[in-house]
């Protein structure tokens, strides 16, 4: 029998109790073996001297007792220490071999032992009585003839044998049963205050956007950063979202931005901000055309006084427009938008800045009514013939049920608003408060003039109406603002004149005061165009683009709270428009409200798009549109009416990735945001990677890939630093051994190839001096982690460093046409001492064919692949030698001693076992192709110098190549520039986690 028949045997007779198998006969004892108390042990009697009568007798005796299976059957229940002749057949204690053997009756047996078998088959018989082997009922069991229709609610239907079975599962089933509502049928759920009541049951958890419910039934939603957000279209739109982009409009919700609103006296704002930020990264709080409030900025924050590091997250800010004539100890309002993953962390720092520990308010919105006390509310006692009404506990008429906008997303009790005692700055967070809506592409103005009309001038109130548009009546009545919003309408109607957004300023802004769109909405949905015959040779277009928004006309009435919150309760409901719409008398005519129609106050903010580089300029540009809340859906569908297509966060992505630009916060690796979605990515992937087989997935030990799932971007720079220690020490070596022979032979020694020696001692030494500068400036990195490079005069100087100077194709350019200076050893050595651990973010273009993945590693190229390079132009890249996989033999002991423990058959004994076991104990957490923590030296560990990794890549629809962003060091970056020939200045390779091949790129650094 074989050895898998023989463990298949055992496992299903483990638990059987033993039996005895008496013979017909009670004849001597023939067999040499007595069994004891039922069980299957035995023991060998004194042999005795067998006598069979004649052949034919044991021929009879043999076919008697052998059954007519095969033959393997024979033996798959003998033990391994007997042999054939020794052991019984089965249980009954049969003996092969050709021996006229006999069974009989035990000599003696114990009690105790003897009831301890037979308990045990009494209990095992029991079992299997009293369990249900399927998950049927009791009437269920019963054959077809006996089952009647009630059976299954009236017991008295069962026979009686059954009927106690029964009671059994009925009462079980009673208290398993869930509680329902009484609202039972669909109809009563599907009504618009149940629905209402259980989708504010639902947000609390995760915060839904006004426009939830659309992207719902479209979108793949996702929960991130305490939202319920649209991941991507459930339809195929990835190719339709970048035509959208490039070509018309592609539609977000940006609503889940946190916007914090600083107010407070310029002067103390601007002196505080300042210890946040440097002028270094780019223009600040304080830059002219942003304080004025006519341009909206963009700029990073660090913890206070605290530059380059501790890095907190990129924002973007807008000053509210001053009243008067500009003094700054006026009381000014400042607008600070940023990712939800790095709010609290922003909020924080800023609240110890300014000393903000005093809350003004904290939130206590209207208590959320659940379906079970809306259920509560239903069950009074109603007058017979009357209609049921709503009561609260105190007998009065319920308010109906509200849906959640704003600031009920909040948590009770929570405060959300600071002041400062000691410089009276207020902090305010008006997250979901403020909608924001993006529009991508150059006709996304083209849909802002077809969906929004500015409002109309009104100086007298609606009759019956004492709230609604009163703050608008009052505005209406001054002549100043009154010739204000006819300035903002006639620049807003110029908008269709153009082209496309990116030929306005970037971060122009333009306030707004329109109607209700809902009115405007089309019968079917269309695709807005541009009009270029109405203003082709209009002087006002030509003037706005060279002038742009003055910035009186970049205020709006969105900056103020009350007017915000009018607008928000007094918006006509949608029930109530469409009653208006049914009173037309030409169905289907233009619905005119006149003074009834809502006035809402919105700001228009241009996006730059593509701003670095070279390519594509201005790609990506549009609009973003800022809303009070409640009116979400009332923008939402007229914009997709009017031809917008709708993305979602992959869509933002890819829109990051064709622009070049870091992606909040997946590109953000020295910020808190940044590491915690590192480590949550790492996971998400090592756990798709357990799930798959070994056989099914790649082994990245041999494949030479030491972190698949994560950059180690902390160890990378230390094994750079310890590196270029090495590199400084064979130097000065080298450096004495070149004096001595200068000394004594009178002859300069031949400087290293790549290194470009300067022949003006004074331009030289202005350099030196000059980055030495940049680095005191920043301040020398002594603390053990890393930081992203941000200082824009060195990365313009990297950036021009990276181009080649001379080319096939092109002609030789010397490196001061190029605005670049010379790498040196000398103007180095500044650089590495001040910027030990330092990132630098860089686009990277593949040369041939491949498309770059997550996680993919940058190395820099040797020598013998630029020959091979310049021999074969289609030589796409060298190939990594297979590594061999150390850990295998490991993994395997363990396995084998984790199935030997699982069957019970690990060995108990010596000091053997003791070291194997400390052998096996090392390494537990050992995965089948994946390294192990600590790793080895990351740059030295494949036959290419690792320098960095990639964060984005993929196929580019814009550039029609593979394209990638990461990070690379910021030494091995400089290193790899110094020595590399001036026509492949800044080639290196990319090299996918699961693959072999390395395939050549072209670096780019983009400031």
């Amino acid at each position: 029998m074989s050895n898998a028949r023989e463990k298949k045997r055992a496992k299903k007779m483990r638990n059987q109790p033993a039996s005895v198998t008496l013979s017909s006969d009670c004849g001597p004892c023939h067999s040499g073996i007595q069994h004891h108390n039922g069980g299957s042990r035995s023991f060998q009697t004194p042999k005795q001297d067998l006598h069979p009568d004649s052949s034919q007798e044991f021929q009879q005796q043999r076919h008697q007792h052998q059954s007519p299976g095969p033959s393997y059957r024979k033996e798959q229940y003998f033990s391994k220490g007997q042999n054939r002749v020794e052991r019984g057949r089965g249980r009954g204690g049969w003996r092969g071999g050709r021996q006229n053997v006999s069974q009989e009756m035990p000599k003696y047996v114990t009690a105790s032992t003897f009831a301890q078998a037979r308990a045990a088959e009494i209990n095992a018989m029991l079992k299997a009585v009293t369990q249900k082997s399927s998950n049927s009922l009791v009437f269920q069991t019963l054959p077809r003839h006996m089952r009647r229709r009630a059976m299954s609610h009236n017991i008295k239907r069962l026979p009686r044998r059954l009927r106690e079975i029964a009671r059994k599962e009925a009462e079980k089933a009673v208290h398993q049963k869930k509680e329902h509502s009484k609202n039972k049928c669909r109809k009563a759920r599907r009504r618009h205050v149940n629905l209402v009541v259980e989708f504010n049951r639902r947000q609390k958890k995760n915060i839904w956007l006004e426009t939830h419910i659309w992207h719902a039934k479209r979108f793949h939603m996702v929960k991130k950063w305490g939202y319920c957000l649209g991941d991507r279209p459930t339809t195929k739109s990835y190719r339709a979202c970048y035509r959208a982009m490039t070509k018309h409009c592609l539609l977000q919700d940006l609503s889940y931005y946190c916007c914090l609103e600083l107010n407070g006296k310029e002067e103390e704002l601007l002196k505080v901000l300042a210890r946040m930020c440097s002028i270094d990264t780019g223009p600040t709080f304080a830059a002219v055309p942003c304080l004025s409030g006519r341009l909206q900025g963009s700029l990073v924050l660090y913890r206070v006084d605290r530059y380059p590091e501790d890095f907190l997250g990129p924002i973007t800010f807008i000053w509210k427009p001053k009243a008067g004539s500009g003094i700054t100890s006026e009381t000014r309002q400042l607008w600070i938008w940023t990712h939800p993953s790095l709010k609290q962390d922003i909020l924080t720092e800023l609240k110890t800045v300014f000393q903000c520990s005093e809350p003004v308010e904290t939130c206590s919105p209207e208590p959320i009514v659940t379906l079970l006390q809306e259920e509560k509310q239903t069950d009074v006692a109603m007058i017979v013939g009357k209609k049921r009404k709503r009561e609260d506990n105190e007998g009065e008429k319920a308010l109906p049920v509200k849906k959640i906008i704003g600031d009920g997303t909040r948590v009770p009790l929570q405060s959300y608003c600071w002041t400062s005692q000691t410089t009276g700055v207020v902090i305010s967070d008006l997250t979901m408060e403020i909608l924001r809506y993006r529009l991508i592409g150059p006709l996304s103005h083209c849909v802002l003039t077809e969906v929004l009309k500015t409002a109309s001038i009104h100086t007298e109130m609606a009759d019956g109406e004492t709230e609604l548009n009163n703050w608008w009546v009052e505005n209406c009545k001054n002549s100043e603002k009154v010739s204000l919003h006819q300035r903002q309408e006639a620049i807003f109607e110029l908008l269709q004149g153009i082209s496309s957004p990116s030929e306005i300023a970037a971060g122009t802004i333009l306030g707004l005061t329109v109607g209700d769109p809902r009115v405007n909405l089309p019968k079917k949905r269309s695709k807005a165009m541009p009009n270029p015959e109405k203003y082709q040779d209009n002087e006002k277009v030509r003037q706005l683009l060279l002038e742009g928004v003055p910035v009186e006309c970049a205020h709006s009435f969105i900056w103020d709270q009350t007017i915000c919150k009018n607008v928000t309760e007094n918006k006509i409901s949608e029930q109530d428009l469409n009653h208006m719409r049914g009173e037309l008398l030409v169905p289907g005519s233009q619905l005119d409200l006149g003074p009834c129609e809502s006035k809402i106050p919105i700001l228009l903010v241009q996006q730059p798009g593509k701003v670095a580089g070279e390519d594509r300029p201005g790609w990506g540009s549009g609009w973003d549109i800022y809303l009070p809340k409640g009116w979400g859906m009332a923008f939402w569908i007229p914009f997709v009416y009017r031809g917008a297509r709708v993305g979602g966060l992959q869509e933002g992505l890819k829109h990051s990735e064709y622009k070049r630009t870091p992606y909040v916060p997946n590109d953000f690796p020295d910020c808190p945001a940044g590491i915690q979605f590192a480590k949550e990515l790492e996971n998400i992937l090592l756990e798709k990677f357990k799930r798959r087989p070994p056989a099914k997935r790649a082994n990245y030990v041999k494949l030479g890939t030491l972190a698949p799932f994560l950059c180690p971007w902390g160890q990378l720079t230390r094994d750079w630093e310890v590196r270029n220690k090495a590199l400084e020490e064979s130097v000065v070596t080298s450096s004495a051994d070149s004096k001595s022979c200068a000394t004594e032979r009178q002859v300069p020694c031949e400087p290293k190839p790549g290194l470009i020696i300067e022949d003006s001692q004074g331009d030289m030494m202005e350099e030196m001096t000059e980055i030495q500068n940049l680095c005191k400036e920043d301040g020398a990195a002594t603390s053990s982690g890393f930081f992203v490079l941000r200082n824009r005069k060195l990365l313009k100087q990297l950036s021009a460093s990276c181009r080649p100077t001379c080319g096939k194709g092109q002609r030789v350019r010397p490196a001061s046409k190029l605005g670049q200076k010379e790498m040196t050893e000398d103007a180095l050595l500044p650089i590495f001492k001040c910027y030990p651990r330092v990132l630098v973010w860089v686009s990277l273009s593949l040369l041939r064919k491949g498309s770059p993945e997550l996680h993919a590693m940058i190395c820099i190229p040797t020598q013998e692949d630029f020959l091979q390079l310049n021999k074969d132009q289609l030589f796409c890249g060298p190939k990594e030698p297979k590594h061999s996989d150390t850990f295998k033999h490991k993994i395997l002991k363990l396995k084998e001693r984790k199935k030997k423990k699982n069957n019970g058959k690990a060995l108990e004994s010596g000091a053997s076992d003791a070291l194997e076991a400390k052998a096996v104990e090392e390494p537990k957490e050992l995965i089948l192709g994946l390294w192990p923590d600590p790793l080895p030296d990351v740059t030295s560990h494949c036959s290419r110098i690792l320098l960095g990794f990639v964060t984005q890549g993929d196929f580019s629809l814009a550039a029609g190549c593979g394209e990638a962003l990461g990070f690379v060091n910021l030494t091995g970056l400089l290193h790899m520039l110094s020595s590399q020939p001036a026509d492949k200045k800044g080639l290196v390779l990319l090299r996918t986690p699961a693959s072999l091949q390395y395939r050549f790129a072209r670096l780019n650094i983009e400031v």
